[in-house]
Parts: C-alpha cells; structure tokens; sequence
C-alpha cells in the first residue's frame, strides 16, 4: 500500500486582515454632553476616563505591522469593553439631544476602497470586533506549525478568531448593517463565513497533531472530514450573495480546493480502515470518491491556487489512485464482491474537536469601572423594567416548550418507540448503559481472553514455586556442610548449629510454601468458574453485540398483508413528531435572537411620553412567537394521539409483547455475564497481584539466604583453621602444664616463656567455653547465652584473628589459643538472646540492620487479608513476632497488603 499521505505537510492557512479607520475625536463632544446633561464637576471627575478613551481610539488608529500582535489583542479587547460603557451612558446618534457630532468611517477589509460612516457607535463595535478576529487569525500563524506545540497554539488562537467572528454575528452586525452605509465584512454573512474558516484552519491543526501522534485511520477520517465539513461550509457562504463578487478569487480558489482536499484526505483514511476489515467493495467506491472529488475540484476552481496546495493535492491523488489499483486487483483475484454506486454510500463519520471560543466573559463590561458614576437613573430603571418584563416572557415561553419536548420524550419511550421501528428494520440497539457496559468488557480482552490471563497466573505460580525450591537448597546444602564438619571435628565444633540459626528463614520459607499452595486451590477455583460460565460468558463476545439480541420479523401468517401499511404510517407520524420538534428548537432560538437585539435604550433616551406605553408597543413583537408555540404544542398533542393509535396497532400485528419479552430476557442474560466476567477478572487481577507481590517476598528471603550462606561459609573456614591449631598445640603440648588448665586429654598447650607463673592465691582463668563443660558436674547454658571470663592473659596480647575485625588480619598468633574466636566472644552474646548485638560482625562496607526492623517471627504479609496468607499453616508453638532479627539479616520491604486475593470463592 502506499505510505500515508497528508495535506499536513503543506499547512497552508489564511490570516484576515484589519479593517482600517479614519481619525475621530470623542473626548470633546463627549465631555460637553456630561456638561450640558450632569454639571461641569462630573465632566472633571470623568476627564481621566475620557483620555483613556481617547488614547486607545489614537492607538486604534496608529495600528502598523511593528505592533506587537499581543499587545494589539489586549488593546482591541479593552477598547470594546470600554464601548459598550459609553454605549449605555452616550447616545450617539444624529438627535439634536444626542452626542451628534461624532461619526464613526471604517474601510472595508477585503475591498479597500469601500468604507462605511455612522453616527452610532454599533459600527464601531462590530470594526473593533472585526479586527479581534483577524488580529487571532494573524498570531496563529506566528507559531511553528511543524511541531506538536506550535499546532496545538495555532489552533487556539484559530478557535479564538472564530469566537471573536461568532460574537460579531450574533451582537453587532445586525446592528451595524442598519442603514444605507455599510460594508459587507461586518455583515451577518461574512462573520458567519469567516467563523467557519477560522475553525476550519483550528481543526486542520488538530488533525495534523492526530497525524503525527500515529492515530489510527478511522480517527484520523473523522477529523479530516469535518475539516472539509468547515470548508465546504465557508464556500458555500463565498458562493451566494451578498459575498459572491466580494473576494478576490484565489480566496474561492483556497477554500474550494481544501474542501476537496480533506473529502479525499477522509476517504484515503477510511479506505485504509476498510483495507484492514477486508471491505474491498466499499473502499473502492470510497478512493473512487475521494479521487473523483479531487478531479473535479482542480477542473472547476478558479486559478490562483498556491502551489502547495497543487502539490498536495497530486500527491493524495497518486496515492489514491496506487491503492485503487491494489484493491482492484484484490477483488478481481479474491472476494469478486460487486463495488456498490458512490450515491448508495453512507456519508462519512465526521468528529469535531474545536468550537469558537466564548467571548462573553472576555468581553464582559459589567466590571469596567469607566464612566461608573455616570448613570441615567430614569433611564436605567426604565431599561431595568423592560428587561423584566422581556425575561418573563422568554422564560414562560421556554419553560412550554421543555414541557413539550419532555412530554414527547416520555411517550415516545412508553411506546418504546422508535425502537421497535429499528428492531423491525434490524437496527435494534442495547440501553444505552448496557452497551457501554458490553463495551467496557470487549475491550479489556472478553471471555475469550480469560484464558491468557490464565496463563500468566499458571507461569507466575511456576516462578514462585522455583525461587521456593532454590531458596531451601540453599539453606539445606549450609545445613549439611556443618553436619559434615560437626561430625568430622566432634565437641571442638563449637559454633551453633545450621538449624538454629536458620528457623526463622525455614518458617518464613514454610508459610510462603503454604501461601502458595492455597494460591494453586485459588487458581483451580477460578479456572473452573471459567470453564462452567464459558457458555454464559459467550454471548459477550458477539460483535456487535446487537447481533446477539432477538430479531422483530413480519408475522408469517398474515390476512390482509397491511403489515407494511402500518409500519409506513406509524414511521410518517413520527418524522412529522421530529418535525415539531425542530420547530419548537427553531422558535426558542428566535426567541432569544429578538431578545439579544431587542435595544430600546435610544428610544428610551428620546421618549417623551409614558415609558408604558412604549413597553406595551416594544412587548408586542413578540406576540407572534408566543403564538407559534402555542400552535405547535397543540399539534403535537393531537399527533401523539394518533401515534398511540398507530402503535397499538403495530403491536397487535406484530406480536411486540413476545419480542419485549425476548429482549428483557436477552438483557439479563448479557447482565448476568457481565457480571461473572467481572467477577472472574476481579479474581484473576487479584491472583496476579499477589503472585508478584509473593515473588518480591520470596526474591529478599532468597538473597538473605544467599547472604548467610556466605558468612557461614567464611566463619567456617576459620574455624577449621582454628580447630586445626588448637589440634596441632594439644599435640605439641601432650602431658606439660596439665594441671593449669582443664582441657581435654591431649593437654593444654604450653605457656611461652615471657609469661610468668600466677600466683598461688590467684584464682587461675576458666577454660575457653567450649571445653568448660569438662569441669562442671551439670551442663552450663549455652555459651552463647551467658558471660564468659576474659582470656587468659597471655590470649589477650595476640591480635584478634581475621573473622572478628573489619581490618586485614596481621601475621598469625604463636598459639592456636590466642583468642576466643568471633562466634564465641564473651562480650557479644549471639542476638536470639534479647536481642544482643550480632556476634558476627559485618562485612566490608556492609550496614549494620536498623534496630526497627523487620522481626521475622511476624507475618511475612502484615496485614495480609487475603485467601492466600489466612489460610497458611503456623508453625506449632510458633508465635509471630517472637524471633529476633537473625545475625544474618538486612532489613527488606516487604508485599504490601492487596486485599484478599478470591475471597468470593
């Protein structure tokens, strides 16, 4: 297939350009209308609003292409809202009792040689709206479009233009067009035009982010198409009066070609996504389309096109055109499905990521405090009257029609109409919260991905089961090594036993084993929940799921064959009940337009007569609307009458209570198997976090393990050179000094020369701990569990051996008995007794444990709530947090609780 091809890499955008003025001095007529109406104190107090005024009309005035476009925005902004002050406070008009000698000229923007002149300030407020959107329109081409950021900018400040060109529209351009002097830019037409193209150009911007960020072609189809919605809005607008002579050409040219451009971009999108879905009849009738469109577009636009858009143009074509032959060819050689006409084609799905931007609260006077001490009380309050009076009838007249289109809604939805209609048609559909619901469930993977998830429960069991295994042959090879030296060396093998040590790492190894094993029970559980419900499960795997709902069919019988009589009346009064609808939209929304232009502050200010009489004749244009309403609420009461009728008459021939009946039936079923899939995935999500919690706990024991292996295996080669010394100096010594010391019967070794004899009244030191028990008549504690006496003193003047320093050792004692070796030290009872301080001492660099540590007596999960840990076996007699922190140990977070794992079961 050919690479993906895309108008983006042109991104040719337009900007407007502002409207030009002429100079005007409102600060003199303005301040003399406060003297002549208030007093000369007030035009004092106002002279700093009238220079401000009067500076931003100048700064109006002076615009260049040095301005700063932000600055130039905030400028235009500021000088509105200070407009729509003087609006309520100076009547501008040619009335001799009005501020008549100001008169406000603005050339045309797209047509200079035209200009407009008024003597009301509505044709200042719709320029200064004008140049707001064009001033947006000019800063987002300032950003770098050929980056996700710039694109993303360029975009609001589109969307912001077309804000500004709504506001125009909808407030001032009725106004402004008022009269024999005017200009088209500022009209109801070239706002709304100019609306339309700005969001176009926002939604381009969108769509090119879309494109880089590798969104899929069915996405990507939607933006596109409605960026060519958006043009083909504007050209339709540049193609009728009063703007169809107004713009040059290659505006005409631009707008045409883009339009066919993002159609044909939408179709090659679409294409693409049918490509995947193996639809070759429909993706060729599309790429026929979009290279049809793009034909036709470069045959009837005007000249004057920019050339990248030429460009772009050809190259989608010749990407179409690639595709079309590939698809011919597949359908020629493979599916022979018949390519159905462009005109039977649905129209393409289109997405809109942008809507102009509410100016209203920018835009917002009501906190300008210029001009606020200058307020016409008669006039207010009269203007304040009216309002009410106008409010009350837009929101009766609201409040009817709600009130109609509720009572539609809730018949409509008792009739289960058009529902049935659809169902009749095969277009039947889920409630809506059913089908999100089935949604939700497809995506994740649906029934038929239980098994992999399955899976992966079955691998991370395996793992866990493996570390279990290779962590206890570790502790049984240690614990068979020391049996071996044990038996070999007899007594003089003094140090504790493998199993001692190691109770705490075997319990913990225990309760990880029985975890485990309660975790496989849980698993089979689910596994078989999933086999039993596989057949309930399955109806979630449908797509779509409407496929899986019962069918409304003609009855097979029938007398008079009127079936389709019926069906044909019933679905005329519904289109007629959509059109009543649209009618009462259609009316609100003129009722708020007659209302948003409804201004009667001039006749206000001119008003001789009772303000009455001048409400009663205001109030009554809108007689005719309220009349509308009532019209169209009285037809659809009586057309809701004959669709009652209608229906009952469908539901009699087509049998509508059975096939209700089959749905609600349908409905729960689907139901009841979302509800065990969910439940199923809430176990098997369960199961998954606690297996790679376990395996985080199991990985720390083992590395702990590894860790006293280690040490066990360095103090045990000491200990044999040890054990060989003493061996060596018993023999040397057999026989000499045997009443000093109480050793066993190859006799102590014999003091060095530089040792002097004790004295006879000087108690004589005790025997090292392991040959002590020699002289007692019952067995001492253990030697790990008391204090023994200090060396002897020629022991205490040879430096220590390598095992019970951080240093390296110096040159070996001249006696095997220099010291006590490390796993015997008096002053350091091993720490399984209170808690005393390690016996072993740390390795290089190595950290001794924190005292508030892990206790490995507890818990390995503490506040484990699940299936999983509950159920495992204690060790008797064993009580969690009994056993201090074994020697061996370095402090290790442990699995946080995750809930219990298949607690359902």
């Amino acid at each position: 297939m050919a690479a993906p091809a895309s108008s983006s890499a042109t991104n040719i955008m337009l900007a407007i350009y502002e409207k030009k003025t002429v100079s005007v001095d409102l600060y003199r007529p303005l301040r003399n209308f406060i003297v002549f109406n208030y007093s000369e104190r007030e035009a004092q107090n106002l002279d700093d609003d009238l220079e401000t005024l009067k500076e931003m009309r100048n700064s109006i005035e002076r615009s260049s292409a040095a301005d700063s476009l932000p600055a130039r925005r905030d400028l235009l902004q500021n000088y509105f809202k200070a407009l729509t002050a003087v609006e309520s406070r100076f009547p501008i008009s040619p009335d001799k009792d009005h501020v008549n000698s100001v008169t406000f000229t603005w050339h045309d923007a797209f047509k200079n040689k035209q200009k407009a002149s008024q003597q009301n300030i509505h044709l200042e407020k719709a320029a200064v709206l004008f140049n707001l959107g064009a001033v947006h329109s000019q800063i987002g081409l300032t950003f770098d479009r050929s980056t996700v950021e710039g694109r993303r900018q360029a975009s609001h400040s589109f969307i912001a233009a077309a804000g500004a060109f709504a506001y125009l529209r909808d407030n001032e351009s009725t106004k402004a067009s008022i009269g024999s002097s005017t200009t088209v830019d500022v009209s109801v037409e070239c706002a709304g035009m100019l609306e339309r193209l700005m969001l176009a150009q926002a939604q381009e911007s969108v769509f090119e982010n879309t494109i880089a960020k590798g969104s899929t072609p069915g996405v990507c189809s939607k933006i596109s198409r409605q960026v060519g919605l958006y043009y083909e809005e504007a050209l339709a607008a540049l193609n009728v009066a009063p703007l169809t002579q107004h713009f040059d050409k290659t505006w005409l040219s631009h707008v045409q070609l883009k339009a066919a451009l993002f159609y044909a971009e939408a179709c090659y999108r679409y294409s693409l996504e049918l490509h995947e879905k193996e639809e070759i009849a429909e993706e060729i009738a599309r790429i026929k389309s979009g290279i049809g469109a793009l034909t036709d577009a470069k045959k009837s636009s005007p000249k004057g096109a920019a050339q990248q858009i030429l460009d772009a143009i050809n190259k989608l074509e010749a990407n179409l055109k690639i595709n079309l032959e590939r698809a011919m060819k597949e359908n020629d050689r493979v599916y022979l499905m018949r390519v159905p006409p462009a005109s039977s084609l649905q129209p393409l799905p289109a997405f809109a990521m942008v809507k102009p931007l509410n100016l209203n609260e920018v835009l917002d006077a009501s906190r300008e405090r210029m001009f606020a001490s200058l307020v016409p009380d008669s006039s207010a309050k009269a203007l304040s009257k009216y309002t009410e009076m106008v409010d009350d009838i837009i929101r009766t007249q609201a409040e009817k029609l709600q009130q109609g289109s509720e009572l539609a809604r809730v018949s409509l939805k008792e009739m289960d109409l058009p529902g049935s209609i659809l169902a009749l048609e095969g277009h039947a559909v889920l409630p809506t919260a059913l089908w999100e619901d089935v949604e939700a469930v497809q995506i994740s993977g649906g029934p038929v991905g239980l098994e992999g998830e399955l899976q992966q429960l079955r691998d991370l069991r395996r793992v866990n089961h493996e570390l279990l295994v290779q962590t206890e042959e570790l502790i049984q090879k240690e614990a068979a090594e020391d049996a071996q030296f044990r038996s070999q060396f007899g007594t003089r093998w003094t140090r504790p036993q493998s199993s001692t040590l190691t109770k705490n790492l075997q319990d913990r190894l225990n309760r990880f084993a029985a975890n485990l094993k309660q975790a496989g029970e849980s698993d089979a559980k689910v596994e078989r929940s999933v086999k039993e419900n596989m057949a309930l499960m399955s109806i979630l795997d449908c797509r779509p799921i409407e496929s899986a709902l019962p069918t409304l069919a003609k009855p097979i019988m029938s007398l008079d064959a009127n079936e389709d009589a019926i069906v044909g009346t019933l679905k005329q009064s519904l289109r007629q009940l959509e059109t009543l609808g649209a009618q009462r939209a259609g009316l609100e929304d003129m009722l708020k337009d007659m209302k948003r232009k409804d201004d009667i502050l001039p006749k206000l200010m001119t008003s001789a007569g009772s303000h009455e009489d001048l409400f009663r004749k205001e109030i009554a244009k809108y007689n005719h609307i309220c009349e509308e309403i009532s019209q169209n609420l009285q037809a659809q009461e009586q057309l809701l009458l004959h669709i009652q009728a209608q229906n009952r008459e469908f539901a009699g021939t087509f049998n509508i209570e059975d096939y209700r009946a089959a749905c609600e039936k349908c409905y729960k079923q689907i139901e009841a198997a979302i509800a065990k899939y969910r439940e199923i995935k809430e176990n098997i999500n369960e199961g998954l976090k606690f297996y790679v919690t376990l395996q985080e706990a199991i990985i720390s024991v083992k590395q702990q393990c590894s860790d006293f292996v280690m040490t066990r295996s360095i103090q045990c080669r000491e200990m044999i050179e040890d054990v060989q010394k003493q061996m060596s100096g018993l023999s040397f010594q057999d026989g000499k000094n045997s009443n000093t010391y109480n050793y066993p019967s190859t006799g102590p070794p014999q003091r060095t020369s530089s040792q002097p004899e004790p004295p006879a009244n000087q108690p004589r030191p005790q025997t090292p701990y392991y040959h002590h028990h020699q002289q007692q008549q019952q067995p001492p504690p253990p030697p790990y569990a008391q204090q023994q006496p200090p060396p002897p003193a020629y022991a205490q003047q040879q430096p220590p051996p390598a095992y019970a320093q951080q240093h390296p050792p110096p040159p070996a004692a001249t006696s095997g008995y220099s010291q006590h070796p490390p796993y015997s030290h008096p002053r350091q009872p091993p720490p399984y007794h209170g808690g005393s301080p390690s016996p072993y001492p740390p390795q290089q660099g190595q950290q001794p444990p924190p005292a508030g540590g892990y206790e490995y007596g507890q818990p390995a999960y503490p506040g484990w709530q699940g299936s999983y840990y509950n159920n495992a076996q204690q060790v008797p007699g064993q009580q969690p947090g009994s056993f201090p922190r074994p020697p061996y140990t370095v402090p290790s977070s442990y699995p946080p609780n995750q809930s219990g794992y298949y607690n359902k079961q």
